[in-house]
C-alpha cells in the first residue's frame, strides 16, 4: 500500500476525528504540575491549558516579589508539562499517517 495513494486518504483519515476527541478528553483529564522555590509554590495545570488548583506555602507568604517569581515559575513549569504531554499525544496520534515533516509543529 503506497502511503501517498491520495484515493487511499479515506481510509487513513477515517479514525482520525475520534482519535482528536479522545485526546481532547484525555488532555482535559490530565493534570501536571509545576512546583518552584523548593515547594512554596505547586500549580495544577490540565493538558488543555486550564488552570487546576493553586497551592502557596505560609512561608512563601512574607516576600510579594519572591512570591510572585515563585507563582510564575511554577506556572511556566506546568506549562511546560503541559506542552510536552499535548505534544506525545500528537505523535501518537499521527503515527501510521502520511503527514510530511514539518506540516505540523511538534511533530
Amino acid at each position: 500500500m503506497n502511503p501517498f495513494d491520495l484515493g487511499n486518504m479515506g481510509g487513513l483519515l477515517g479514525g482520525l476525528q475520534q482519535r482528536m476527541a479522545d485526546m481532547k478528553e484525555k488532555a482535559s483529564n490530565t493534570t501536571v504540575e509545576g512546583v518552584a522555590g523548593g515547594g512554596l509554590v505547586k500549580v495544577s495545570v490540565t493538558c488543555d491549558y486550564h488552570v487546576a488548583g493553586v497551592t502557596i506555602s505560609p512561608d512563601a507568604m512574607d516576600d510579594r516579589e519572591m512570591l510572585e517569581d515563585l507563582v510564575r515559575a511554577a506556572l511556566a513549569e506546568a506549562l511546560r508539562q503541559a506542552r510536552d504531554e499535548t505534544s506525545k499525544g500528537m505523535k501518537d496520534m499521527a503515527g501510521g499517517l502520511p503527514i510530511p515533516p514539518g506540516l505540523i509543529p511538534g511533530l
